[in-house]
């Protein structure tokens, strides 16, 4: 086989490769997981040709280009090779031009930390000059929908609701629709995390951060703190609902009657359980702040996706 099958076998591979890789991803549930997912299987199939192309030369060396048994005499005295040294600086310049083009239009069309403001997403592959494609799921909003105020601490989150008067410790979105925050954080940073929406953002104290996404399919999803924080970060996690218009309005419309109440708060309960046993670690920790009083809240135990 030839060096142009060679290439062409590669070529096969990584194109497979890279098709593969959406299956090591969680579920596709924002218009932005769409676009990553397409990144990361364009990085995928790139790196998975380098690596067999590099490793495929190091190995036809070993095997073929071994000198004879025995053989203690120098290799030949070869000088340089103008052309192979263009070719090896040329090939990673236009790769990391090629890359980093791709992941910069990738995160311009994502948008998200855009200014509140409706936007076109275009998929990957668009003909310059074409009409903006649109992400599957990322449709016209049929209302714009007040930003949601969300509000870290050392260990919880809290989701305000304006417009409509709730407080809760579970995020609830409508489906199909531009969701909109404004983050802070109250004492240190903490990051925002979906995993199923492939969106994170680290929450500054001392500012709002305006951010959005679009979630695309219904279900019950994971928010995670993704910055260590403190002692107990990783309890501070909450669930993500993506429901219908309807429902998301009925929702609103049900926790606004609610009292407010102490949220549980597993942070706490985790500190009070050590501060209360006998043995010591030796070292000071952060108490957690007061469980949020809020009119809905969620417990971690519930299943999500």
């Amino acid at each position: 086989m030839g060096l142009a099958g060679l290439a062409t076998a590669n070529l096969g591979i990584s194109y497979w490769m890279g098709q593969q890789a959406y299956k090591w991803m969680p579920t596709q549930a924002s218009a932005e997981s769409v676009l990553v997912d397409k990144l990361f299987s364009f990085m995928t199939a790139v790196g998975t040709f380098i690596f067999i192309g590099v490793v495929g030369t190091l190995l036809y060396s070993m095997v073929f280009q071994r000198a004879a048994k025995y053989d203690p005499t120098d290799g030949p005295p070869i000088e340089g090779n103008l052309w192979l040294e263009i070719v090896w600086t040329a090939v990673p310049i236009v790769l990391i031009i090629w890359i980093g083009s791709v992941s910069y239009n990738t995160y311009d069309q994502m948008s998200l930390l855009s200014p509140f403001a409706p936007r076109e997403m275009k998929t990957a592959g668009t003909v310059p000059g074409d009409k903006k494609e649109k992400v599957p799921g990322d449709t016209e909003p049929t209302k714009n929908w007040p930003p949601i105020e969300v509000h870290s601490r050392q260990w919880s989150w809290e989701f305000r609701y304006p417009e409509d008067d709730v407080s809760s410790t579970e995020l609830h979105l409508p489906i199909n629709q531009r969701a909109r925050f404004k983050l802070t954080s109250e004492d240190v940073l903490h990051g925002f995390y979906i995993p199923a929406f492939r969106v994170k953002q680290d929450i500054i104290p001392g500012r709002e951060i305006d951010f959005s996404f679009t979630p695309i399919r219904a279900g019950r999803y994971r928010l995670r703190d993704s910055a260590y924080s403190g002692t107990y970060f990783a309890d501070n996690q909450t669930n993500v609902v993506v429901e219908s218009e309807e429902d998301y309005e009925q929702w609103l419309l049900a926790a606004a009657q609610m009292p407010p109440a102490a949220a549980e708060n597993v942070a706490d309960e985790a500190f009070s359980r050590a501060a209360e046993g006998s043995i010591s670690l030796g070292w000071a920790t952060v108490k957690p702040a007061p469980a949020p009083i809020v009119n809905y809240s969620s417990s971690v135990k519930d299943s999500y996706e």
